[in-house]
């Protein structure tokens, strides 16, 4: 009477989970390098677009809240403020604030301070002020004369500044006559003549800022007929113009990180799975002997390279917002803003990246022969 031969017994999930964990145990080293790496991919994603959607955010927040409706800028300008040369002649002040329909008119001339990056206006203090609720002063008082200089809290507490003090601005020192609430335009303010000396553009403005009684749209035709091939925006499409989108060298930089964290997650996973595939053929062929799928065998290398993955987004974003929180607090001006969706986007990189790198270790496993592995020493 022929016996027979029973169906492999097909090891338990346990056994699937336990290798798993063993081998972050015997390994410790190497598995939390190869975590961090894939950290590092997903800090530096998340670092850089934080930088440049704070960077927009800030400076869309803070033009929102010089008050004005509209904004007349020299042709050919860009959009940031610190890229408009100051070509408008002062003269065209006066003109626009006969027109009908002006309320306010305010000439700015900006200045990028060389030393520090950071943008200076020069203003008339009555015509800026005169825009909307005005600057709102925490401490001191408007200028007092042209060597003095008004700051925002977040330039006097990163520069430890208080009224009275002295500050190098442009490679001249001015004294501090007050401190006002960020968010309306710049972080220094000076006397728009000083400015202009400075610059050597004496009667130039860089741009003008113009408040409507009510019509904006009127107001804005009125401007295109007086000064015609001038940039003309409302502050609303100023707005919407203040994305990474319009930056072009942005987005081929976003996208080399974001290739650049692929790359390091395909590289570390790839390595990673394969030096554990060599140290795990005995065991490999144990699980085929039992009656392991292929199938299975490839799950178990794809899931501890996306067990990696997950410490390694925990690691990621552990460092993400733990610098983000000391640039808070040693560079106030600093502006850090994380979209969630690039969260996932970073973590999807990762994850894509890490499947990569597991494909060919994963195959390898499981095309592996079982008797070669049980007599592998």
């Amino acid at each position: 009477m022929s016996v027979e031969p029973s169906a492999p017994i097909r090891p338990a999930r346990f056994i699937y989970l336990d290798l798993l964990w063993r081998n972050l145990e015997l390994h410790p080293l190497r598995s939390a390098f190869s975590a961090a790496a894939i950290g590092l991919q997903v800090f530096l994603i998340l670092l850089i677009v934080g930088l440049t959607s704070g960077v927009l955010s800030d400076w869309r927040t803070r033009a929102e809240g010089v008050g004005a409706d509209l904004m007349v800028q020299p042709p050919n300008s860009s959009i940031f403020f610190s890229f408009s040369s100051a070509v408008i002649p002062e003269s065209q002040v006066a003109r626009i604030e006969k027109l009908p329909g002006v309320d306010e008119v305010a000439p700015v001339f900006v200045i990028v301070d060389t030393a520090t990056l950071g943008v200076i206006y020069g203003i008339d203090f009555a015509r800026f002020n005169g825009l909307g609720s005005g600057l709102i002063f925490l401490s001191g008082g408007p200028f007092e004369g042209p060597e003095d200089a008004i700051a925002d809290d977040l330039a006097a507490q990163s520069r430890k500044l208080t009224v009275g003090s002295q500050v190098s601005l442009m490679n001249r020192s001015f004294r501090v006559s007050g401190i006002v609430r960020h968010g309306k335009g710049a972080r220094f303010f000076v006397p728009i003549d000083t400015a202009q000396e400075i610059a050597g553009a004496q009667k130039r403005v860089s741009m003008i800022y113009v408040r409507s009684t009510g019509d904006t749209e009127a107001v804005r035709a009125e401007l295109a007929r007086l000064l015609p091939g001038y940039s003309i925006r409302s502050m609303a499409e100023y707005m919407s113009l203040m994305t990474s989108s319009n930056l072009p060298e942005l987005r081929p930089f976003l996208r080399s990180f974001v290739g650049l964290g692929m790359v390091i997650s395909f590289l570390v996973i790839l390595l990673t799975m394969y030096t554990m595939v060599l140290e795990w053929r005995r065991e490999i062929g144990i699980l085929k002997a039992m009656g392991s799928s292929r199938l299975e065998i490839c799950g178990l290398i794809v899931a501890e390279a996306l067990l990696l993955v997950v410490l390694g987004v925990a690691f990621g974003l552990a460092g993400t917002y733990t610098t983000t929180a000391v640039l808070h607090r040693t560079s106030p001006t600093l502006q850090i803003a994380i979209p969630p969706d690039w969260i996932f986007r970073s973590i999807l990189v990762a994850i894509v990246g890490a499947l990569a790198g597991a494909a060919y270790p994963a195959f390898r496993a499981a095309q592996s022969d079982p008797v070669e592995t049980l007599a592998y020493e």
